[in-house]
């Protein structure tokens, strides 16, 4: 297969440490250093050098490689520590793909099982003035136990290059003996109520005023509340201060609820109907695959897409770094965020039988394995844990297309425990077999029929996708993969607007609340995006989305 070199970068190298952001920026502290950059990189015999946080399958990575399943990839640097300090030393890895152990010195410190979320490990009591530190992964993607998402050993059409090992930012802090572990942040329209563990007392300052932090909790109340909606992404930055321990951080006033209007149910921000106008956004590069060459890349793509009259990115089946919700928190972008799926695909099941047909489907029997299970729902406490203090996460997919889908009304109960903040999607685009918040549909091939009242909000959670190909753009030269093919800009333009006009836009007064287009960007074989792969082509003229969006606008209200 002929194959394209695209890079998102031009005519630079990267050289140095990578990824220089703070990786944390809801909970700041001055005292921490960055561990990403050249290590030592060596499996089943071979030696290397990588560069992290690049995935040794990039191309970023400097080794661009994908290694046998069960392949132990073994990372090794060293790192300086000042022993004479007290407190805590902190290690933290922000994703490691898929099972990893920690070594420092010649200690295992603790392993890691997982491929999506953060982790972190104390190693006070290890550390010397200079130390050797080996991060050892394996990873498996023919068992589909773990989640995986769009990785898969073979990639083509809608799946992609697999991600293994470290493809996120590494680093350690030094905190107190006693140290603020973690925020809690829930809000109204009037006030945040910001809880500290351990429940610690001490204060918290906001925009100059400071109010108190009574056994680990404090309230904020603003005199002249300023919500947080896309056209105007205020947020309020706070610093906690408990004992020893400092932190910096921010939070919005915003709600979410669903409410009937005019006979009709609306999804309502700060209650208002709203619009969610968006996007399918699968957070891939052509050099970096899972993790893009710079941080700032983020930024670039909501403001890209933001420009195109869009407030809502469906992050699809990845839970990113947290710099790309920060970047969605400070610049207006809603986000939908996927779950990551695990368990067999079966492309009848899945795809074809939930497409065409749309009857109740019983899935409490589907992907028995414990195992499976187990692995999925954690993923799912761990990716709620770590993103829910995002004020633009407004809405969480649980399942899609069916993928490892099983007993969604648990499912969906589960979720509601660890958050009832926001909308949830149980099965976006398959059978209407479990409870969910909405009703959630797919429509790639006609099937426009399905757009009918329902009595819960509707979401068209994927349709259109149209491929249209720019030459010296293009990942895979000899296959190509799209729903309906444009051959020029003008055509492509021409269908998005009929699209939107003879089928969307029309569907708002029957209760169609939120609509998410494929795609964000071309992806490998994926020639669907409104920007190329390497981001350096727009596809759709800036016009025709502007006047898509508004008349959106205009007919919510």
């Amino acid at each position: 297969m002929a194959k394209q070199v695209l890079t998102t970068i031009q005519g630079e190298s990267l050289t140095g440490t990578p990824w220089e952001a703070y990786p944390r920026p809801q909970m700041k502290r001055d005292a921490w250093e960055n561990l990403n950059g050249t290590w030592e990189f060596s499996s089943d015999g071979e030696e290397h050098k990588i560069l992290v946080p690049f995935a040794p399958e990039s191309g970023l990575s400097g080794i661009g490689e994908h290694f046998p399943e069960g392949s132990i990839l073994c990372y090794r640097r060293e790192f300086a520590a000042d022993t004479t300090r007290t407190g805590r030393f902190l290690l933290h890895f922000g994703a490691v793909s898929q099972c990893a152990e920690i070594y420092v010195n010649q200690t295992l410190i603790g392993t890691h099982q997982g491929s999506y979320e953060a982790f972190c490990f104390d190693i006070t009591d290890h550390l010397q003035e200079n130390n050797e530190l080996v991060v050892r992964v394996t990873s498996n993607l023919d068992d589909p136990t773990m989640p995986y998402g769009k990785n898969v050993k073979n990639p083509g059409g809608m799946w992609y290059t697999p991600v293994t090992g470290i493809w996120q930012t590494v680093w350690t802090e030094w905190v107190p003996e006693t140290y603020i572990e973690a925020l809690d942040i829930q809000v109204t329209l009037e006030a945040a109520t910001i809880t500290v563990t351990p429940a610690l007392n001490g204060e918290v300052t906001v925009e100059g005023k400071t109010y108190p932090l009574v056994a680990g909790k404090a309230v904020i109340a603003p005199e002249d509340p300023h919500p947080w909606i896309p056209e105007d992404p205020y947020l309020y930055d706070f610093i906690v201060t408990a004992g020893e321990d400092r932190v910096e951080s921010y939070f919005a006033l915003r709600t979410l609820e669903i409410q009937e209007v005019k006979g009709i149910p609306r999804l309502c921000l700060n209650g208002k109907p709203y619009f969610f106008h968006g996007l399918l956004d699968q957070g891939y590069w052509p050099d970096g695959l899972l993790t893009p060459a710079k941080p700032e890349c983020y930024a670039q793509d909501i403001l890209s897409m933001k420009e195109l009259g869009f407030n809502t990115l469906r992050k699809h089946i990845k839970v990113e770094p947290e710099q790309f919700y920060y970047d969605c928190d400070r610049l207006g972008m809603v986000v939908f965020q996927d779950m990551v799926n695990n368990g067999d695909y079966n492309f009848l099941r899945d795809t074809v039988c939930p497409t065409f047909f749309r009857q109740r489907k019983n899935d409490r029997k589907l992907h028995s394995d414990p195992k499976t299970r187990k692995a999925f729902l954690d993923g799912m406490e761990a990716t709620v844990r770590q993103l829910k203090n995002h004020p633009s996460i407004c809405y969480w997919t649980i399942f899609n297309e069916g993928w490892g889908q099983f007993d969604g009304t648990a499912a969906y109960k589960k979720l509601k425990q660890l958050d009832s903040s926001r909308f949830i999607d149980s099965a976006s685009g398959w059978f209407r077999g479990c409870q969910s918040d909405v009703e959630s549909l797919h429509i790639y091939f006609g099937c426009w029929f399905r757009m009918k009242r329902f009595p819960k909000p509707i979401v068209l959670s994927e349709f259109g996708g149209f491929a249209h190909s720019v030459a010296g753009h293009i990942y895979n030269l000899d296959k190509t993969y799209g729903y309906g093919t444009c051959k020029t800009r003008e055509e492509l333009d021409k269908k998005m607007l009929a699209l939107y006009e003879k089928h969307v836009i029309p569907q708002v007064k029957n209760g169609l609340c939120a609509s998410i287009y494929t795609q964000v960007s071309d992806v490998e074989d994926e020639i669907n995006g409104l920007v190329t792969y390497d981001r350096k082509v727009t596809k759709v003229r800036k016009e025709t989305m502007c006047r898509i969006s508004q008349a959106l606008q205009k007919e919510m209200e």
